[in-house]
């Protein structure tokens, strides 16, 4: 039986997604894996550790929610971001930022579906978009 694109990367509600389960296939740093997709967004599984490079998603708001370990958060004209496990916060469409983690970091960001990690930034750590 062939399987349709929204059969294979479509949640579905009677099929639970165990974030840690699916943090512990991550294994390279600043390359997120999508999870789930949710009303046009993608849920993605992601470990940091180190400084990021500064971009902008002009598309969408784009969401951080730490699992485990500290982000920091800089932000182009405000004050830097300090995130600890269960801490969330959402960057605003368009608003340059940077991501920074002194230790490696656990993370789950929520970006408009298809949007670039690096922005329109060309960088080395520009991933692939791949689901897990």
């Amino acid at each position: 039986m062939v399987r349709s694109y929204q059969e294979e990367t479509m949640a579905r509600p009677d099929m639970p997604v165990n974030v840690a389960e699916k943090l512990s296939k991550v294994t390279d740093h600043w390359s997120p894996k999508t999870i789930l997709e949710v009303n046009g967004y993608e849920v993605k599984a992601v470990k940091v550790k180190g400084e990021f490079v500064w971009h902008n998603h002009p598309e969408g708001d784009e969401l951080f929610v730490v699992i485990g370990g500290e982000l920091i958060i800089d932000l182009q004209g405000r004050e830097s971001v300090r995130l600890g496990a269960g801490d969330m916060f959402v960057v605003p469409r368009g608003l340059e930022h940077r991501t920074v983690a002194p230790e490696e970091c656990e993370i789950l960001l929520m970006d408009v579906a298809g949007v670039v990690n690096t922005g329109g930034v060309a960088s080395e750590l520009t991933a692939q978009d791949e689901w897990i």
